[in-house]
């Protein structure tokens, strides 16, 4: 029989994973990466790195990318995401050899660059994890339209919602596409195909 404990996690887990289909329908209604709103989307950054230092979002030019807002106590669509890209990463082995993705997390009251390293060990090694200030996230998720929102639990904690969308970039920063976390493993496969075969 399940514990209390067993269950609040599962009822988090589905609450939090019902908030981020709805944050991606939004998202795709009013954001869409054909919507008008997208003409300038992103933003130039420069955030506390997993991987030591700070990265500087310039860096990331000449080579296609991804970038995924989530969390690191994320019950099912972070580590779902991160798996499954992880997963095409190695399957599309050369052609996606520098193919970086960044994951920046949407709670730096708990996400800091260590945590984030420790917890990103788990996935394959060109994800790297990004933690902004709090400070700094609310106009970096303004600039990639990104919906995030504490929410208090019932025993005094919290968890997130977010949006659950990873945004696909091509060698001149500019949003290629995007990948919905309700989408097939053959669809994210072309998707990446096609992004990797634009370089």
């Amino acid at each position: 029989m399940a514990t209390r404990r067993t269950v609040r996690i599962f009822v988090w887990g589905m609450a939090a994973l019902a908030a981020a289909i709805l944050g991606l329908a939004l998202w795709e209604r009013n954001l869409g990466p054909h919507g008008a709103s997208l003409a300038d989307f992103g933003a130039p950054f420069k955030l506390a790195s997993s991987k030591g230092g700070e990265l500087d979002s310039d860096t990331l030019k000449g080579k296609p990318y991804g970038i995924f807002f989530g969390f690191t106590h994320c019950p099912e669509v972070c580590p779902t995401t991160l798996s499954d890209m992880s997963v095409a990463m190695n399957e599309l082995g050369e052609t996606a050899k520098d193919f970086r993705l960044v994951f920046i997390t949407v709670d730096p009251e708990k996400d800091t660059a260590p945590i984030l390293a420790n917890y990103l060990s788990s996935f394959d090694a060109r994800i790297e994890g990004l933690a902004p200030t709090l400070d700094q996230l609310p106009a970096l998720a303004r600039a990639f339209h990104v919906y995030y929102k504490k929410v208090p639990t019932s025993d005094g904690d919290y968890t997130m919602d977010h949006t659950a969308v990873l945004f696909l970039f091509d060698k001149q920063a500019n949003l290629a596409s995007t990948v919905s976390f309700d989408e097939d493993k053959a669809t994210r496969l072309a998707k990446l195909k096609k992004l990797l075969a634009a370089e």
